[in-house]
């Protein structure tokens, strides 16, 4: 079947079920695999956009999407089944979507599956060799692996009792370990959550507009239909569909749509609520202008390249929300390496107890290093406090188990101005250990490529022919260049100590 059969199939859907889209809006769809005469295959994926027909303005309703049209454990034909197994949340919408595509034809939301991939290509699909091929040293190797083994888990636990149910009689074929990671695919990447009731859910049209990060042209809100005001819902989603002026046409479509909807009448367009001032429909609102032949984005937040690629399965180039990790066991290595560990057990104990850890929780496990390069403050605190000479620590009384008795407050501790404090914590020896981390992150992504290595093998990869390396190496670079900016930034306080140790040493020479 064509994208352009499976589009139209889709609006006829959408009419059907009361889900209203603006004329403004173009929904155009092609293969995914280009325009090269793929075959015309329902199981292909489609290459999604919304655009502007003509100029959209601020505050316009572009899309009203009744609840009861949404894909959720609580609308699903396998609601009881889901209730009586006691499945919650994201795994039970997976049984739902599982089973809602066992039934083929005979599913409500068919049609919507039509222009649905078959799962979305996040690194959780991924097979352990390339995770550890193309994922190693990133933020998301050991992530996604951990979330490999207990989505894995979760099939074992809960979705093959269901199959080992004679009284059930599913389709076995649906309910595979793969299908269930394809069905989780699909809600990490185009899940919203609707409301307390519903929980989270596919939400049809809703997830059809793509992403850009910082850019936010529509917004996703729930309405009551019998109150004026709007509740804003987290929208959790990501986007690719289409809706044109022609969606009248004669052509048929397989199967026939009226056998897609025999059994459902205007009753099943009411919606479940558990009040009567609960929100009953879902609206996509303009929150800015668009201008006619622009596309019409949505933005799944202010996410870095990692955040992006292990929920919907792509990058973004200068991404400027992208941060990198230096986990606290790279730091305890490198103080145990110039300090016996009873030492840096000691400082990082004396650090907590301080409450120089942010929070002041024991679980404070890694250190962000923003998108420019700049550590996070607690580390420059935990690296001062390591470096401390013990006889300093002794003079100020830091020693003791009671951090009451403290006999002098230090200025690191005093001052709490941050960026005050970040430049008395810049001492030589501090900066010295930032460049000393940097390359212990570094080492993590092995020895065989360098930064340079992996911009000419970026500029030299298809996204089309392996969106996987592509987009592994997008995420590594975007990490490696905060690693090099983290050496300019250490370097930088390294030169400003010098030189003020220099101002300080000539201002000496001049009294003497």
């Amino acid at each position: 079947m064509t994208a352009a059969r499976r589009m139209r199939g889709f609006k006829r859907w959408m009419k059907c079920h009361g889900i209203e889209c603006s004329d403004a809006l173009l929904l155009s769809a092609e293969n995914a695999a280009g325009a090269d005469g793929a075959a015309e295959d329902s199981s292909q994926s489609l290459s999604i956009s919304v655009k502007a027909l003509c100029d959209l303005k601020e505050g316009d309703v572009v899309a009203t999407i009744p609840k009861q049209s949404c894909l959720t454990v609580k609308t699903s034909a396998a609601s009881d089944l889901i209730e009586e197994a006691e499945l919650g949340g994201d795994l039970g919408l997976a049984v739902a979507i599982m089973f809602e595509r066992s039934l083929g034809t005979k599913s409500k939301w068919f049609q919507y599956f039509q222009i649905l991939p078959p799962f979305e290509p996040i690194p959780l699909l991924w097979s352990i060799p390339e995770i550890d091929s193309l994922l190693s040293g990133t933020e998301l190797h050991k992530i996604i692996k951990e979330d490999k083994a207990l989505v894995c888990q979760d099939w074992k636990d809960y979705i093959k009792p269901l199959l080992d149910s004679d009284s059930l009689e599913l389709n076995p074929d649906f309910f595979t370990v793969d299908e269930y990671l394809a069905a989780k695919s699909l809600i990490a990447s185009r899940s919203f959550q609707i409301d307390e009731y519903h929980g989270s859910g596919m939400v049809p049209l809703a997830d059809l507009f793509n992403h850009k990060t910082a850019a936010e042209d529509v917004h996703f809100t729930s309405v009551s239909s019998s109150s004026e005001s709007d509740t804003d819902t987290e929208s959790e989603n990501e986007n690719e569909n289409a809706n044109d002026e022609n969606s009248g046409d004669d052509e048929p479509v397989a199967p026939d749509f009226d056998s897609v909807t025999e059994g459902f009448s205007e009753g099943d367009l009411e919606l479940s609520s558990t009040s009567e001032n609960e929100p009953t429909f879902l609206e996509m609102i303009m929150i800015k202008d668009v201008n006619a032949g622009s596309e019409v984005f949505n933005t799944y937040g202010s996410l870095g390249n990692a955040a992006l690629l292990h929920r919907y399965g792509f990058t973004e180039p200068d991404n400027p929300f992208d941060i990198l990790n230096i986990d606290l066991d790279i730091v305890v290595q490198w103080s145990s390496s110039l300090f016996s560990r009873r030492h840096s057990r000691r400082r990082l104990s004396l650090w907590r107890k301080l409450n120089l850890s942010g929070s002041g929780s024991e679980d404070s496990d890694y250190f962000e290093i923003s998108f420019n390069g700049e550590p996070e403050l607690e580390l420059l605190l935990l690296l001062y406090v390591i470096l401390l000479p013990e006889e300093k620590i002794q003079e100020l009384g830091l020693a003791s188990s009671s951090t009451s008795e403290v006999k002098e407050t230090p200025s690191f501790l005093s001052n709490k101005d941050p960026e005050s404090r970040k430049k008395l914590l810049l001492t030589k020896s501090v900066c010295r250990a930032l460049l000393s981390l940097a390359d212990a992150r570094e080492s993590l992504y092995g020895r065989l490529n360098s930064l340079e290595e992996d911009v000419r093998l970026f500029n030299g990869c298809c996204h089309a022919v392996d969106s996987k390396l592509y987009h592994s190496l997008m995420l590594r670079i975007s990490e490696r260049r905060i690693l090099e900016k983290l050496r300019s930034f250490a370097s930088s306080g390294a030169g400003n100590f010098r030189k003020n140790s220099q101002t300080r040493t000539r201002k000496r020479a001049k009294r003497t």
